[in-house]
Formats: C-alpha cells, sequence, structure tokens
C-alpha cells in the first residue's frame, strides 16, 4: 500500500476507486467496503484507494472531545494496508475541510485532488458540513462531477451489523472474544512497561504493569483476561493473563493494567509490551485476605492455558 498525505503537495495517483470513512477498528465491515473498491478497480482497471482522516472529526469541532478508539493512528494504518489496497491518501481534517458541503467536497478533493473516478460509499457513511446529505444527494453530485457513486452492501456477522460503535461497545462491556469476531483479529493494547507496587513478584506472579496514560484506545471493562503478550519487535507473542482493574484486595484503589506472562521471569521495564485480548475469566473481585487471591491467580494462569489449549485443537 502507497501512503500519501495531502497536506505534503506530493504527486498522487488519479483515476481511482475510492472509498472515504475514519475506519476505526478496520474490522469485517470495512474490510468487505475495501474488498468491494478493489474488485471494482480490478474490473475497471484502475487504482484502488482509501481515503481516510489524520484525526477523528469530532476532535476538530469539539476541542473538549477525547475519542475512545478501536485502534490508534498507526495501528489503522497498518490494519489498511494488510487489505491489499493499492493507496491510502491521509487528509488534514480541520475547520476548513469541517465547512465544506458534501458537494464542495466531491469537487475539490475527490474529483481535483484525488482523481476519484467512482465512489464506494459505505452503507451508512456521510459526509459534508453536517452530514445533512444523503446517498442520493451524493449520486446526483457525481453525475454532474463525473464520479460514479456505488453504495456498499451492508455486512452481518451472526445476525448483526457489524460497526465500530457495536463493537467499541463490547469492547467496554469486556466481551472480548465477540469484539475480535466482529474485528476479524484479536483486540490489542500497547503500553509501557513501568515500575508498579510490585507485589506480583512477591505473591508468586510477576506482572508488567503498562503504562497507557494519553491512550485513546477503549480499556475493557475490569476483570481478568486471557492474552498473548510480546515485547513490541523482540520477542514471540506468549501466554499471558492480564488483570484490569482497582486491585480491590490489596486496597490500592488506582486502576491499573497489568501482565502475568505465563513461565516468563525476565525483566520488561522500559519496554512497550503488545498485549492482545483473547477471553474474559472472570470479573474482578475481593478476596478476604491474600492467600486466596493468590489461590485464584493460580487458577486463573489453569483457565487461560486450558483455554488455549482448547483454541489449538479447533
Amino acid at each position: 500500500m502507497h501512503t500519501f498525505f495531502l497536506n505534503n503537495h506530493e504527486p498522487l495517483p488519479h483515476n481511482n476507486v475510492a472509498t472515504i470513512g475514519f475506519f476505526d477498528g478496520v474490522h469485517r465491515g470495512h474490510q468487505h467496503l475495501i474488498k468491494m473498491v478493489m474488485d471494482a478497480a480490478q474490473k475497471q482497471g484502475t487504482g484502488s484507494m482509501v481515503i481516510t482522516f489524520d484525526k477523528h472529526p469530532r476532535q476538530v469541532l469539539d476541542d473538549t472531545y477525547r475519542p475512545n478508539l478501536l485502534t490508534f493512528f498507526d495501528e489503522k494504518m497498518v490494519r489498511l494496508s494488510q487489505t491489499g489496497v493499492d493507496n491510502c491518501v491521509v487528509l488534514p481534517f480541520d475547520r476548513e475541510m469541517a465547512s465544506m458541503t458534501a458537494r464542495e467536497f466531491m469537487e475539490y478533493v475527490l474529483r481535483d485532488r484525488l482523481g476519484v473516478t467512482t465512489l464506494v460509499m459505505g452503507y451508512d457513511n456521510r459526509f459534508g458540513h453536517g452530514r445533512k446529505e444523503g446517498y442520493d444527494n451524493y449520486i446526483a453530485y457525481g453525475e454532474e462531477l463525473g464520479i460514479q457513486v456505488v453504495r456498499a452492501t451492508e455486512l452481518q456477522y451472526d445476525g448483526q451489523s457489524v460497526s465500530s460503535s457495536i463493537i467499541r461497545q463490547m469492547v467496554i462491556d469486556g466481551d472480548i472474544e465477540r469484539a475480535n469476531q466482529f474485528l476479524g483479529y484479536s483486540y490489542t493494547l500497547i503500553g509501557r512497561v513501568v515500575e508498579g507496587f510490585q507485589q506480583g513478584r512477591k505473591l508468586g506472579f510477576p506482572t508488567a504493569n503498562l503504562d497507557i496514560s494519553g491512550c485513546e484506545k477503549i480499556i475493557p471493562a475490569a476483570g481478568v483476561y486471557a492474552v498473548h503478550a510480546r515485547m513490541e519487535g523482540r520477542m514471540e507473542m506468549k501466554r499471558a493473563i492480564m488483570n484490569i482493574g482497582t486491585r480491590p484486595t490489596l486496597d490500592d484503589g488506582a486502576q491499573t493494567i497489568e501482565t502475568h506472562i505465563i513461565n516468563y521471569d525476565g525483566d520488561l521495564y522500559g519496554e512497550r509490551l503488545v498485549v492482545s485480548l483473547d477471553k474474559r475469566l472472570r470479573e474482578e473481585r475481593r478476596y478476604e485476605h491474600v492467600g486466596l487471591l493468590v489461590a485464584q491467580m493460580r487458577e486463573d494462569v489453569k483457565m487461560a492455558n486450558e483455554y488455549f489449549d482448547k483454541k489449538a485443537e479447533e
């Protein structure tokens, strides 16, 4: 995939079948849409293009808005590249672009700057100032401007529409297995390992305490998760368990995200840890004494290993 940033004034590919959106998560629905773009481009003998934004549009329109995302920007770009699309154009979304009507955007950006000849619209996607116009308007503008507008079909998975908002709620609820099914891959958190309370090591379960301050990704519901973890660029994925919560048995109160890599006792301080979440094993609980907590942690590791062994056999 060739990536272009519109504000760099570099030559851009023309004569493209394109689609446009924020593409948070690059989930199965997005993959379905991009596949339609690629198929149409192949039939027409042109390039395929995804047009996306450098930031969430609401961040420009509302200074106080802090998005809760499924993928941060770099992760989204990697996921888009894995679809096999030819080109990706990143638009610098600002107030000037936000003020454009749908027709102005189609004329000055899609046609004049990007050479879009066919626009494949997500079945529920809208663009233009105020998002006031709909599919019929886009078709009419396209006829005036020489852009064919095609509406993509909706993708359903297990009888439910696939959308970023639905997947976000699944992650918030801790329904990671279902979220992963809709994403088409495992939901991932990335953070730098910082010094924590070191009580896990004293209990026989050393943990990597992830600092994700400033992270715009959704933090799943509190609980214990079966996960896979690795140091960024430095080791293979290893089985692990992750606890998200406030450590009620130890009366800490502050939210922590701690990962215990099974059968690993190396020094991870300062490393960036990549954690792919597979399944929520249980909710967070308070135990009467630390001994009960240690027993439960042993059970958590056992449950995680049983889950991974079963998945490996499928």
